[in-house]
């Protein structure tokens, strides 16, 4: 979601310095780099160690809460091609899950500001007993979808989601935003998701039945 089908990574990165700040701490653009595509709970504990002095549910609970509080502000800054993308599968009945380390609450805010019905599974950080980049997050979703995880194809902005999709057995597709995914697992590395289309989609499930 975050990075992929948003660009809310900028929210995030400013909630980061606030809180950090707010404890006579110092959290540079490096330092917010490093826990993007992480889960909420893994990332509050290096928030601790920066000298946040807050349980790890109180911090993602008031990251959340100022992320929620920049969307209602700002608006939810789409990313290129992202919405159009998943309309066009919508529309051609491709069955769809938002796989995301953000909370439940979260998700849904951001799923309420898409005009047409956009998912029917949605797994979220609080949802799943291990974070991206375990494979969990994408084996559940299959499971929810009631679908072969190999027949999923999963579109990523950071090395920890490409390697959670990887790892499930998903085909993994890298879509670079804030963070380089040259070194990351991936079977395909698209630029951007503008352009792109049902047929894209369906070319890599093609490829993959053909190298079997």
């Amino acid at each position: 979601m975050d990075g992929t089908l948003v660009d809310t990574e900028q929210y995030w990165m400013a909630a980061e310095v606030e809180l950090i700040e707010s404890f006579g701490g110092r959290w540079t653009h490096e330092d917010a780099l490093g826990v993007v595509g992480s889960g909420l709970w893994e990332s509050a504990e290096v928030f601790r160690a920066a000298g946040v002095d807050l349980d790890a549910d109180t911090i993602v609970a008031r990251l959340t809460a100022r992320v929620q509080e920049q969307l209602a502000e700002f608006g939810v800054p789409w990313r290129p091609g992202a919405r159009e993308l998943l309309e066009a599968l919508r529309e051609a009945s491709v069955p769809t899950a938002l796989v995301t380390m953000s909370i439940r609450t979260m998700a849904d805010d951001i799923v309420r500001a898409i005009p047409f019905e956009a998912f029917d599974v949605i797994v979220t950080g609080d949802a799943v007993e291990n974070a991206k980049p375990h494979p969990e997050p994408y084996l559940a979703a299959a499971d929810a979808l009631g679908v072969d995880v190999r027949d999923c194809v999963a579109i990523e902005d950071s090395p920890a989601g490409l390697t959670s999709a990887w790892a499930a057995g998903a085909i993994a597709v890298g879509v670079p935003n804030m963070l380089p995914l040259d070194e990351a697992p991936a079977h395909a590395l698209w630029h951007s998701l503008e352009g792109r289309s049902v047929a894209d989609v369906a070319a890599l499930l093609d490829a993959r039945k053909a190298s079997a």
